[in-house]
């Protein structure tokens, strides 16, 4: 989990909310998360599913995943491909669905990356480095146990994992 680089697949604005991920019309009638995958971000941009490639890197502002504290909204987004989501701050709710199923969130200042920026996140040094335009920003750290669930794919496989919670 230590670097990961990727071209980021598109910049996102403040306040996007978990119907933008994956619309509601779709939240109760598929289940299988590799089906709602191919419905991200429909609304906004019809081929948007069609274009991610795995280990793809979405940038946002502010408040990214507000609104349902369904976790189809992460689990849409992991299955389709994503490895990271950086945004300056996340819903709370979504921030906790997200590393529940092992969905890597990253807390950053956004607003200089753009569109099809070549990112490298390290999370050794909680830094991002934009080599597209030289910038080095600073992550905010995520909790042990956090990274104990991202290094185990979520919760789930990190209690079957272990036989239970194990933070060492």
């Amino acid at each position: 989990m230590s670097k990961h680089f990727a071209k980021r697949l598109l910049k996102l604005q403040d306040n996007v909310n978990t119907d933008y991920v994956i619309s509601g019309r779709y939240k109760f009638r598929i289940t299988n998360p590799r089906e709602l995958a191919e419905h991200i971000f429909e609304d906004v941009d019809p081929t948007f599913a069609s274009r991610i490639k795995k280990g793809d890197i979405l940038v946002a502002g502010e408040n990214f995943g507000c609104g349902s504290s369904r976790e189809q909204a992460p689990q849409a987004l992991k299955a389709a491909g994503i490895h990271a989501v950086i945004a300056k701050s996340f819903a709370r709710i979504f921030y906790r669905n997200a590393f529940n199923i092992g969905l890597l969130l990253v807390e950053a200042q956004t607003r200089h990356i753009d569109d099809g920026d070549e990112l490298e996140i390290d999370m050794e040094s909680s830094k991002i480095r934009d080599k597209s335009n030289g910038l080095l920003l600073d992550i905010k750290p995520i909790p042990k146990v956090m990274r104990a669930f991202l290094e185990d794919g979520g919760v789930v496989e990190h209690f079957k994992k272990h036989g239970g919670f194990n933070f060492e």
